[in-house]
């Protein structure tokens, strides 16, 4: 299967830390230390209780396909469909990445389906996908 060619997002900012700590195979995102919100996107303050003592925390990487469209249009250079999909994270209710489902056949993809993350490398960038729970 070709790969998509990606538009790479940038390595500063507030997101940085979400686009460059993949490496090691685990999915951050911003935590709030006053009322435990996981904070998407990525931002100085929480925007449930206002607290600015936030921080990069691991999760558990794993979630539910929420909602999903397979790709035909070629507009990449990918002569293969894709999945782009919604990916509600058991972590916390309503906390949902838009991402890209992979190593599954796009006719077999569907609401609820289980997922767990994985990453695409582009050092400095490692993408976060997800694929199907294979355990």
């Amino acid at each position: 299967m070709t790969t998509p060619r990606r538009v790479l997002p940038p390595t500063e900012g507030a997101s940085a830390f979400f686009w460059t700590s993949g490496a090691d195979g685990k999915l951050r995102l911003t935590r709030c230390a006053s009322c435990r919100y996981v904070i998407n996107p990525p931002t100085s303050y929480c925007p449930q209780c206002g607290s600015r003592d936030n921080e990069p925390q691991i999760l558990a990487g794993t979630g539910t396909v929420y909602s999903f469209t397979v790709n035909y249009q070629q507009w990449d250079g990918t002569p293969e469909p894709y999945i782009v999909g919604i990916v509600e994270l058991d972590d916390q209710r309503d906390l949902r990445l838009m991402t890209n489902i992979v190593e599954v056949d796009p006719g077999d993809v569907y609401i609820g389906m289980r997922v767990e993350v994985t990453f695409e490398d582009h050092r400095p960038v490692f993408l976060p996908l997800f694929r199907p729970v294979t355990s």
